[in-house]
């Protein structure tokens, strides 16, 4: 099929590639020159694992190309994919403007009949709006749909050449066959296509992420709680999700989460909860918990440097919000660094893959290692707010050495307590 996908952020450009993997004509539109420019010349903008191979491999044959025309993405795809951003507006909403003005420009663009697909996560009723403005602009025929995505950051490509399950919201027969036909390839294993309602499937998305961003920021507070009572949260974790009702996944506790769905999205399901009259008393504590939860470690380091952080060196390992991306946004880490700005400390940081954005954002107000043992070189401490892999067998003897006082505060929990003190360390986690 011939496929269009408009805007390359994260989500466009994964969509993009995989549907050109499946041996689709895919053409990708993004308003970015520069950006479009390096990708014609084989550029990954984004860090995803394997996906760079697929880029480049559906180039080279032919099935994946870049344009920075609208009207070429119209005339191109039988199916339109919109992968625009949805950000956040001020007072929690989601902002739709870059969606309703590219759907606006669609309208006005048809010659014959499409298939407008809604890959942004969007609040219930965006698929009426859009259907409204392509309304306006144009008398061909055409179909909306809403096809929300559940790609993990770090699995993207995994997740949608084998996905768990795809969630399609359409109106017509006609728009449901080109859908089934479009993803077949993608469920051979027996995974489902389930289609239902528009409304219920740009709901699906908001009411999953939200469910886990519940579900994280729970075990945190618990966490909280085994500090206070003496209790492992390890132990309780596992006896927890021995539990099927419960299960094993999400539930491992921390400095929070982040990224670019969970704030964004508990935040827009709250707002329009708000709009609708319904008050989502459960996502508002949530929101309030994970803020307090992205600095639950400094106060520690207070009390461990005696209520004085100026001049000493902290080191963190981790910037992006999760392992296997690049992606900063609402970063823990970007919380700490402020924190621990504020209170007069210098900060060191090592990422191997998100130093660059990190450097785009702050510039020179932290400094930035080559590598993670050259970064903890004479630090007053070493803060790890990222569970790379490559973070969890250091050598512990040259670490004892490099830093000052051997003092690590783990915002991830992954090393055991009782092995760092038995290495000599002073080891402080979450909820043990």
């Amino acid at each position: 099929m011939k496929i269009s996908v408009i805007g390359t952020g994260y989500v466009g450009l994964v969509t993009g590639t995989c549907l050109a993997e499946a041996g689709n004509e895919v053409l990708c539109i993004d308003i970015d020159k520069a950006k479009v420019a390096k990708m014609q010349n084989g550029a990954v903008p984004i860090y995803e694992p394997h996906l760079e191979t697929y880029f480049e491999r559906n180039i080279k044959s032919g099935r994946l190309h870049f344009s920075t025309n609208i009207e070429e993405g119209v005339d191109h795809g039988e199916v339109i994919f919109l992968a625009l951003p949805t950000p956040e507006d001020e007072d929690g909403s989601a902002d739709l403007s870059y969606v309703l003005g590219v759907a606006n420009q669609i309208g006005g663009l048809m010659k014959d009949y499409k298939i407008v697909v809604s890959k942004s996560t969007v609040p219930v009723g965006t698929g009426e709006r859009v259907k409204a403005t392509l309304q306006a602009k144009t008398n061909v025929p055409f179909d909306v749909v809403s096809n929300p995505e559940f790609l993990r950051e770090g699995f993207a490509v995994e997740d949608f050449m084998k996905p768990d399950r795809i969630v399609v919201g359409v109106e017509s027969e006609r728009a449901k066959n080109a859908m089934e036909k479009l993803y077949n390839t993608f469920v051979r294993t027996g995974n489902p296509i389930v289609f239902m309602d528009i409304k219920s499937a740009e709901l699906t998305k908001y009411a999953a992420n939200a469910f886990l961003a519940t579900k994280i920021t729970y075990m945190n507070e618990i966490a909280n709680y085994c500090e206070k009572m003496g209790a492992n949260v390890d132990d309780v974790r596992m006896g927890m999700g021995l539990d099927e009702r419960i299960g094993k996944r999400f539930l491992f506790p921390g400095i929070g989460y982040g990224g670019s769905c969970f704030p964004k999205d508990v935040k827009a399901l709250h707002k329009s909860g708000k709009d609708a009259q319904h008050h989502f008393a459960i996502l508002e504590s949530v929101i309030q918990v994970n803020e307090q939860q992205k600095t639950v470690l400094f106060p520690k380091m207070e009390t461990y440097f005696k209520g004085n952080l100026k001049g000493r060196k902290i080191t963190l390992w981790g910037l992006a919000f999760k392992p296997n991306t690049d992606d900063i946004r609402e970063a823990p880490a970007l919380y700490m660094i402020e924190k621990l700005l504020a209170a007069g400390a210098t900060v060191t940081a090592f990422d191997p893959e998100a130093m660059d954005n990190v450097k785009a954002k702050l510039g020179d107000r932290i400094s930035y290692a080559t590598g993670m043992m050259a970064a903890v070189a004479d630090a007053d401490a070493l803060l790890i707010c990222t569970e790379w892999h490559a973070f969890r067998n250091p050598n512990f003897d040259n670490l004892k050495t490099a830093l000052k006082s051997n003092v690590i505060f783990d915002g991830r929990n992954i090393y055991n307590p009782k092995d760092m003190t038995a290495l000599g360390f002073d080891y402080y986690s979450v909820g043990r």
